[in-house]
C-alpha cells in the first residue's frame, strides 16, 4: 500500500482513494447505503422556502440514520451494535412520519415521496433484522 503522501510533497496521495480501495465495514452494508441514497433525495424534498422545521427535521433524522448505521458498524459488542442499528431505525421511522405530513400538507411530489418511503421502508426492514440478529448472537455470548 502506497504511503499516505506522496514523495516529496506534503499533499496526500489519492491512491488510497481509487475505486479499489477497501471499504469500511458500514460501507458494505446494504442499509448504509440505500440510507445515502435516501439522504441524498431527502435533501431534495422539501420545498427551500417555507417549512424550516420540517426540512430541518427531515435533514437532521435522514443524517441521524446514516451516522447511526455506521457508528453501529464501528462497535464491537453485539448490544451495541443492536443500540445504534435501533438509534437508526427510530430516525428512519421519523423520517416516514415527517414524509407523511409533507404529503398531508400537499408539499412534495407525490413521486419522489413514494421513492423515498420505499428506501425507508427497505431501510426499517434490514435494521430490523440486524438488531434481532445483534440480540440473538448477544444471547448466544457466554
Amino acid at each position: 500500500m502506497p504511503d499516505a503522501f506522496a514523495p516529496g510533497t506534503s499533499q496526500p496521495s489519492t491512491a488510497p482513494l481509487c475505486a479499489s480501495a477497501a471499504l469500511l465495514d458500514a460501507e458494505k452494508l446494504d442499509c448504509y447505503r440505500i440510507a445515502l441514497e435516501f439522504q441524498a433525495i431527502a435533501a431534495q424534498l422539501v420545498p427551500k422556502r417555507g417549512c424550516a422545521e420540517l426540512r430541518d427535521q427531515l435533514d437532521r433524522a435522514s443524517i441521524s440514520i446514516v451516522l447511526n448505521i455506521a457508528e453501529g458498524c464501528g462497535r464491537r459488542s453485539p448490544a451495541d451494535k443492536a443500540r445504534f442499528y435501533s438509534m437508526a431505525r427510530g430516525s428512519a421511522t421519523e423520517c416516514a412520519a415527517i414524509l407523511d405530513l409533507l404529503g398531508v400538507r400537499g408539499l412534495v411530489d407525490d413521486c419522489l415521496r413514494k421513492r423515498a418511503r420505499a428506501l425507508l421502508v427497505r431501510t426499517v426492514q434490514m435494521l430490523t433484522r440486524l438488531v434481532a440478529r445483534m440480540a440473538a448472537s448477544n444471547i448466544s455470548q457466554p
